[in-house]
């Protein structure tokens, strides 16, 4: 149980204390919901969910809330391991004590690695029905994976997700002011930048460059052993290091043939077991499997899935440099980031030999078709971009036809097709 004097040391800490520097995120969230459902924040592992936190934080004293009415509670610090439900009750208490005002207006918790209060759920459900209150969760670790915060809520809560910096936090982070127009020097700069926004965009990889492979390994390791590892109880710890290294070496992948392979390595590893790898990689937010987008529902999920990393930096560190192929995985976290849903709004097309990297639905219509290359002028984009454009417009009447290019812009006509080429920083910075 933790003592009285110990939870009044921590509120009032919080109260007397200043925000740190904050990196603004684009990100952004109704505070005030009308209705009684805590705010989940979730991403991958050092994502910057803490520092999300502290921006809503300072977003709501700057609205003019009053900071007393705010308590932000770091669930990992000592001595709040032994941390119960009854112990966040006792606190809710004692804040209510210490500035009674607030029993007549809305205050704004939030609680930062809430995995590790048993039975926490309890404490939230009830503080929300009783209190004019909005609370805000995050968790991590192997105890409680981002995701299962909302079916551990029953339906209790609104989930929103931070990823590595997007492009624009980029720049931000970087000190380089975007400009409608620019100078030859300040537009090579910014492609510069862009260069390096490709190998990686976690936060503290963007601060901390030169420790770019270190961080991003650390991050790798500690997701590996703790959200899978330890975990799922996972035995063949190799079989699952190369499943990772062959999903960076394949973006295709393949159960069947990557388990063929094991064999060839005298690994004995069962397609199921892969299956799994490839779930507990996707539950943990690193790794995303795009499927191949069908009328058929079946078809849909019996479709070889084309693998993307949350960050460019997990290829990096695995001996991946493949710019093409980093300008797409950009694109896809991008589209993730504005709201696209993965195997329900956004898929890959394929037929025969016509590909389309992403192919966006709403509702039963197909409402745009992407490609991405490396190109800096028209005769760089190879036929086939043009040719599968054509051929999926023509099969699900769509017209709104994209390619995406590293630095070439035009609005072209192919067989009585609109085709529009629009540079990479100019699309990531369009929203």
């Amino acid at each position: 149980m933790i003592d009285r004097e110990t939870w009044i040391e921590i509120i009032k800490d919080f109260q007397e204390s200043s925000l740190p520097d904050l990196i603004e995120r684009e990100k952004k969230i109704d505070v005030d919901i009308p209705i009684k459902r805590a705010i989940s924040i979730i991403g991958p592992r050092r994502t910057g969910k803490t520092y999300f936190m502290y921006q809503l934080i300072s977003n709501l004293i700057r609205s003019g809330i009053d900071k007393s009415r705010l308590l932000y509670i770091n669930l990992e610090r000592e001595p709040l391991a032994i941390c119960d439900s009854a112990d966040l009750s006792r606190l809710l208490n004692i804040f209510y004590e210490i500035y009674p005002e607030n029993l007549e207006k809305k205050c704004y918790i939030f609680l930062d690695e809430i995995q590790n209060v048993e039975n926490w759920e309890r404490f939230v459900r009830t503080a929300m029905d009783n209190r004019d209150i909005q609370i805000f969760i995050s968790g991590s670790s192997s105890k409680l994976l981002s995701r299962e915060i909302s079916t551990s809520m029953r339906g209790r809560t609104i989930s929103e997700e931070i990823h590595p910096f997007s492009f624009r936090e980029f720049l931000l982070a970087r000190d380089f002011k975007i400009e409608k127009y620019m100078s030859t020097s300040k537009k090579l700069t910014l492609l510069n930048l862009l260069n390096k926004f490709l190998l990686g965009s976690y936060p503290e990889v963007v601060i901390y460059e030169r420790e770019r492979e270190k961080i991003l390994s650390e991050i790798l390791d500690v997701t590996i052993y703790r959200d899978i590892i330890e975990r799922y109880s996972v035995k063949n710890i190799k079989a699952l290091r190369l499943t990772i290294t062959g999903t960076a070496n394949s973006p295709y992948f393949s159960v069947h043939k990557f388990s063929n392979y094991l064999k060839s390595l005298g690994i004995k590893v069962s397609k199921n077991t892969i299956y799994s790898y490839l779930e507990y990689l996707n539950d943990s937010m690193i790794l995303y499997q795009l499927r191949k987008f069908s009328k058929s529902y079946k078809e849909i999920n019996q479709s070889i899935p084309k693998l993307y990393f949350v960050d460019n930096g997990f290829l990096l560190i695995q001996g991946i440099k493949h710019i093409g192929r980093f300008m797409e995985g950009v694109v896809f976290v991008e589209l993730i980031r504005r709201g696209f849903k993965i195997n329900r709004e956004l898929f890959y097309y394929k037929k025969n030999e016509h590909e389309v990297d992403f192919l966006i639905r709403e509702g039963a219509e197909v409402k745009q078709l992407i490609q991405v290359t490396y190109a800096s002028g028209r005769d760089e984009i190879e036929k086939r971009e043009f040719k599968s454009l054509v051929k999926a417009s023509d099969e699900f009447g769509c017209k709104d036809l994209v390619i995406i290019t590293w630095d070439y812009e035009d609005e072209m006509n192919i067989n009585g097709k609109t085709i529009k080429c629009i540079p990479l920083w100019k699309w990531l910075l369009s929203v």
